[in-house]
């Protein structure tokens, strides 16, 4: 520096050599490894930067309400959409009768449904299982929604009308297979009756004995030559 005071050029010059003994010098060879490491080093930052971007922000979801199908308010789940998929509402659930669970059994007779209406027939109606209140040792039973059944009998049917006249048919064919099981029972114990009054008739009669036999000196003996009986009696 031109102007600089002698003093102040001593000094610099010592601040240099003290900054020089503090760091060694670095030859062109190794200043450029060190350069290499550094941008490799980035560049792997960078890649495990994209390979894990920051996760978008989750969008703001819209609750969906379903529509009940006997009050048309809205709502947004009920006992019987859980188990039956069925739109209606917890205040609207009438268990006495509209949306009355039944057993198989009675889906079956009441409303004249086959093994395959129930369980192949698409779709396939849905049930809760129970143990059985009467006897658990008869196992589980699976209960269906009534509407539900009454609405898989008329797919079947056609109509209420078909579905009454069928019950009545089977109601008539039941009655007459009654009947007769009646009338055959009555057959045979008419025919076990005279069959018990011949036998008795045949086993109550006189006996005819043949000739008396000498058995042992005061003893003699006859036999009925109808039913084989033996009468032993003494002569004095």
């Amino acid at each position: 520096m031109a102007g600089a005071a002698p003093g102040h050029q001593q000094d610099h010059e010592q601040e240099v050599s003290a900054a020089a003994g503090e760091r060694p010098h670095l030859s062109a060879a190794a200043l450029a490894k060190i350069e290499r490491n550094r941008q490799r080093a980035l560049a792997l930052r960078q890649a495990r930067l994209a390979a894990r971007p920051y996760p978008a922000a989750a969008p703001v979801l819209e609750f969906d309400y379903l529509i009940c199908g006997d009050c048309g308010k809205e709502f947004m789940d009920s006992y019987l959409m859980q188990h039956f998929d069925w739109a209606t509402c917890d205040n609207c659930r009438d268990v006495e009768d509209k949306h009355k669970l039944i057993t198989r059994t009675e889906a079956k007779e009441e409303y004249l449904l086959k093994d395959c209406d129930l369980d192949k027939r698409e779709p396939v109606l849905r049930f809760i299982v129970k143990k059985n209140p009467h006897n658990s040792r008869w196992g589980e039973m699976k209960l269906y929604l009534k509407v539900q059944v009454i609405k898989r009998s008329l797919e079947v049917w056609g109509s209420e009308e078909a579905l009454q006249e069928a019950k009545e048919l089977r109601r008539d064919s039941r009655e007459k297979m009654k009947q007769k099981k009646f009338d055959k029972k009555v057959k045979e114990l008419r025919r076990a009756v005279r069959s018990s009054l011949w036998k008795k008739e045949a086993s109550i009669h006189e006996h005819e004995y043949g000739p008396e036999e000498n058995i042992v000196e005061d003893m003699y003996k006859k036999t009925c030559t109808v039913c084989g009986l033996e009468l032993t009696y003494e002569k004095m």
